[in-house]
């Protein structure tokens, strides 16, 4: 075993994180599936809920018929609490939304929009709303309309993560907020969990490390790739949909990091996503003319969906993979349920070698306890 896992103190073998996070959300780990487009599908997002986590259905590629079978599908896949993503500035999210809300979805997470009116539907039922933000305002924002809790996304993250390290923005929104955060970027296993617990956070986002197990959608040919990948095979840049993303390193990232779509060419491309995706042209072209600069952004997005759905489906030639720093931790294909008994595990092992540190002081201050 590897020097880290070697603990001074006996490690319970059936031991249970316990958190602000799970006792709001009713869940056995604070572990959350992050709502990933094309990765966080009906099959994924169960297999974390069963094991004991949250699974959260990325609704982004999704049309609101769609969105509607697959939370039914969650549901007959698991009685566990699960969750629904929405990026409210993409075309559609809203209508997605509406029909979580419609569903009674235990959890709803938005993110890039205005969701005081998400807020208040689910609270009338009894559900929960989870906040992305990677920002301290963002954060007071969302506090301030009624989130629950907060999924605060560091720069090491896959996708769409904040200018600040998750070691620093996690403390620092934490201080500075009183609902529970759950920390994204950089946290693949045991160690980050506890690490995310020090710096303040209730729980963590596991987004990489979910899509590289074998219930994820992700081709096989793909995992292997992030498997043998090292922290440093990843880039960030604005080049590759619009806004700044982390993303695979591969000669076609690369070549994009020098030279970015050409915003008519994103555009045109756009037009073509939004009819894949079922979304009328009528809601996409007044955009162009009287918001230049948010349809700037979603039509470069549109305009590299396709690169995305080529990744998705095994073709790293052309396409484009996001991906977080903490595929350097990640080295190995396991089942969903596996990986999360691991998980807690390490956390376990972690938290007896610190009290082992500390000595008698910590003796029953941890948060990690024997549990069903």
């Amino acid at each position: 075993p590897a020097h880290w896992l070697t603990a001074p103190a006996r490690v319970p073998q059936m031991a249970q994180v316990s958190t602000r996070l799970t006792k709001l959300l009713g869940i056995r780990h604070p572990v959350l599936l992050p709502g990933m487009s094309w990765i966080s599908t009906p099959p994924l997002v169960a297999a974390v809920s069963n094991a004991g986590g949250l699974g959260i259905l990325a609704t982004g590629p999704l049309n609101p018929e769609e969105t509607r079978a697959s939370i039914r599908e969650i549901r007959e896949r698991t009685s566990k609490p699960f969750g629904i993503g929405a990026t409210l500035m993409m075309p559609g999210a809203e209508d997605n939304a509406k029909v979580a809300l419609e569903e009674k979805v235990p959890v709803i997470n938005f993110s890039l929009g205005k969701g005081d009116w998400i807020v208040e539907q689910a609270h009338a039922y009894g559900g929960k709303v989870i906040a992305t933000v990677a920002t301290e305002k963002h954060a007071r924002s969302a506090e301030s309309i009624g989130a629950d809790a907060l999924l605060v996304t560091g720069h090491e993250a896959a996708a769409h993560g904040g200018d600040v390290t998750s070691l620093v923005l996690v403390p620092c929104i934490a201080s500075r907020v009183r609902i529970p955060i759950v920390a994204a970027g950089g946290f693949a296993d045991g160690r980050g969990l506890m690490a995310a617990l020090s710096l303040g956070a209730e729980g963590v986002a596991m987004g990489s490390r979910f899509a590289t197990t074998q219930e994820s959608p992700v081709p096989q040919s793909v995992k292997r790739r992030i498997v043998s990948s090292s922290e440093n095979d990843t880039l960030y840049s604005k080049n590759f949909d619009g806004m700044p993303a982390r993303v695979l390193k591969t000669p076609k990232t690369q070549a994009l990091l020098k030279k970015p779509m050409h915003p008519i060419v994103a555009a045109w491309k756009s037009f073509s996503a939004a009819r894949d995706f079922g979304i009328p042209l009528w809601k996409v072209i007044p955009g162009l003319v009287t918001q230049w600069d948010r349809m700037y952004l979603m039509s470069m997005f549109g305009g590299a969906t396709q690169s995305f759905i080529r990744a998705s489906q095994g073709d790293l030639e052309t396409g484009v993979q996001f991906i977080g720093q903490s595929q350097g931790l990640i080295t190995d294909i396991p089942h969903v349920d596996e990986l999360l008994q691991r998980i807690v595990s390490e956390a376990a092992q972690v938290q007896a070698g610190n009290e082992g540190r500390f000595g008698a002081a910590l003796q029953g201050g941890g948060r990690v306890v024997v549990g069903t």
